[in-house]
């Protein structure tokens, strides 16, 4: 059956643009309630007007998932502000372009920092609370990717935190059911989406290319709808491109042709980047 979300809660880290400002406009036409948390205030304030635009109840709280305390205030304040917490959204996190001998051991640390233990904070803290609601939605939502499912040359590091929320999720979802607590992974392909711009910025390349043909790119709300969609009926993974799914099963099925389909790609795109070395 689909659930009603009038009048629930969610909370969305990394709120500030792209799918989590997305999710949370999504959220708010449904009659959510949003609480948003990342680290630009500026931007989460123009989200928050967006969602006020719309009639909808919004509270913005500055946030970086690498501290436990700010998670935690997160958290808190939602508590606070709205009474409960139904759903939470684990969406923070960013990417760069280097290759793995090329990443520093403190640039796969500060990567997993984010991705994969803000994660973690996130989802510890949301239980919490989740329990607390009787008649809530009891929903935690991980943006994972579909790098989740095959290493991206160039995008190791990224891929590894991909797959390691990927896995946290299979398990907690099997771990907290007896709790009445649902889990849901998000496999979004290459999204319209500031991560490109902000991936390039940190590895000091203009014009980085996506690894997603811009046929098969997606909007921030088209991923949106859909998350909004498995909020509505839970399901265990968000495929927005369901193509991608059953493209990667056969990657998994055939690991000779695609290494040397990976292999062939990347080298094309290095020599577009005028690099003839991806060290």
């Amino acid at each position: 059956m689909s659930r009603n979300l009038e009048n629930k809660v969610i909370v969305i880290t990394g709120g500030s643009s792209g799918i989590g400002a997305a999710t949370a406009l999504e959220c708010t036409r449904a009659g959510m309630h949003v609480c948003l948390g990342a680290r630009n205030e500026d931007k989460l304030k123009q989200v928050a007007t967006q969602i006020e635009q719309l009639g909808g109840k919004v509270l913005t709280v500055i946030c970086d998932v690498r501290k436990d305390e700010d998670v935690q205030n997160l958290f808190q304040q939602a508590q606070s502000h709205f009474q409960r917490i139904d759903v939470a959204f684990a969406n923070a996190g960013y990417g760069f372009f280097a290759s793995t001998l090329a990443t520093t051991d403190q640039q796969h640390r500060d990567i997993f920092e984010t991705n994969y233990f803000g994660t973690i904070r996130c989802i510890k803290e949301a239980a919490v609370y989740l329990k607390q609601v009787s008649d809530g939605l009891k929903h935690i939502l991980i943006c994972s990717s579909a790098a989740s499912e095959i290493g991206l040359p160039m995008f190791g590091s990224y891929s590894a935190t991909k797959a390691a929320q990927d896995c946290i999720a299979g398990a907690m979802r099997a771990e907290v059911a007896k709790q009445g607590i649902w889990v849901t992974s998000v496999h979004p392909i290459g999204t319209t989406t500031e991560f490109f711009n902000t991936a390039g910025e940190l590895s000091g390349i203009k014009n980085l290319y996506t690894n997603t043909p811009p046929k098969r790119r997606q909007s921030a709300e088209h991923v949106a709808r859909k998350i909004l969609a498995a909020i509505r009926r839970p399901r265990a993974e968000v495929w927005p491109m369901p193509l991608a799914r059953i493209g990667l099963g056969m990657a998994t099925i055939l690991p000779g042709p695609t290494a040397l389909a990976m292999k062939l790609y990347t080298r094309k795109k290095l020599m577009e980047l005028g690099k003839d070395n991806p060290d």
